[in-house]
């Protein structure tokens, strides 16, 4: 993947097109070079060179499949396409709105199918077809977002938090403190990891008693 990553952004899953994608343009390569060798048998040198100038083009396919990919992120969606040229382009999270994936019968046999992502952008609905494990990318981009908004209202509440804490005088921040702590030394208490005994000792001790 040619894309920097961000910082503290991690890596899901990379997902390119089928395998199949591949196996026409390979056959036909078979063919003509079977044909090449049958037709210019008296002409072997001659067969070598252009099966190997044709060659060429499942060549560049393969380099082409290889460099197309889609890769999640905890962050966003990544689409990088091209060997020689280059294509880019990302979805963050918070700006899919809904993805679906679609399998044939042929499809669910040999794992691919086409998914279908639906962003707020001006571009709208993007699909990708003959996609490798479509069920896999979905689920992966559906996790991811459910992690991500957990993450951000995580991080919104702790921001609130610090902003009332830092707004409150220090006596008051203290007593909440306090009050917490006893919290959790009851909660303790109840789940049975410390004795009414000990819960009363720890109380006592920080209240000052």
């Amino acid at each position: 993947m040619r894309t920097q990553l961000k910082k503290d952004e991690k890596l899901l899953i990379i997902i390119r097109h089928h395998w199949m994608t591949l196996i026409l343009p390979a056959v036909a390569w078979l063919i003509v070079t079977i044909l090449l060798f049958i037709f210019l048998k008296d002409h072997i040198q001659i067969a070598l060179v252009i099966a190997l100038v044709t060659a060429l083009y499942p060549l560049y396919l393969f380099l082409e499949w290889k460099y197309n990919i889609w890769a999640v992120t905890n962050m966003r969606v990544i689409d990088e396409s091209g060997f020689f040229s280059r294509y880019s382009k990302e979805s963050p999270l918070d700006k899919i709105n809904n993805v679906e994936y679609d399998q044939s019968l042929w499809g669910r046999m040999f794992g691919y199918g086409d998914v279908e992502i639906q962003t707020a952008a001006e571009m709208g609905d993007t699909t990708y077809k003959m996609i490798h494990y479509p069920k896999l990318l979905k689920d992966t981009i559906t996790h991811a977002q459910e992690e991500y908004k957990n993450e951000q209202i995580k991080n919104q509440a702790q921001q609130l938090a610090n902003a009332i804490k830092q707004s409150m005088p220090v006596s008051s921040q203290n007593n909440i403190s306090v009050s917490a702590e006893i919290e959790k030394l009851f909660d303790l208490m109840q789940k049975g990891a410390i004795t009414q005994e000990e819960y009363i000792m720890q109380k006592n001790k920080l209240l000052g008693n």
